[in-house]
């Protein structure tokens, strides 16, 4: 099943307290880069992000975005803008060294 647009919208609308977010489209699925670094995406309607130490302290599930690919963690609150805002810039800030 592949992530609606709808979804995409919603995801991007509840990610605008960063500045420099892009989305980028990837058979039926979203690409999500801050800055330039990728630290997730949207796979059939669920947001994801990488599994990185600094966003570990989050508790979240760990979820298989597609067959064959590494685990990653799923972000079951999206409503939290300002929690949402901390798990990027967490996830980011490992990303980047």
């Amino acid at each position: 099943m592949a992530t609606t647009k709808d979804y995409r919208d919603f995801i991007l609308e509840q990610l605008n307290l960063l500045d420099n977010i892009t989305c980028k489209s990837m058979m039926g699925e979203y690409l999500l880069y801050y800055n330039g670094i990728l630290f997730g995406g949207i796979y059939d309607d669920r947001l994801l992000v990488k599994i990185v130490d600094s966003n570990k302290k989050y508790n979240m599930q760990e979820s298989i975005p597609y067959e064959r690919a590494k685990p990653m963690y799923l972000v079951d609150d999206v409503d939290d803008q300002e929690v949402l805002r901390n798990i990027v810039l967490d996830t980011c800030k490992d990303l980047k060294k």
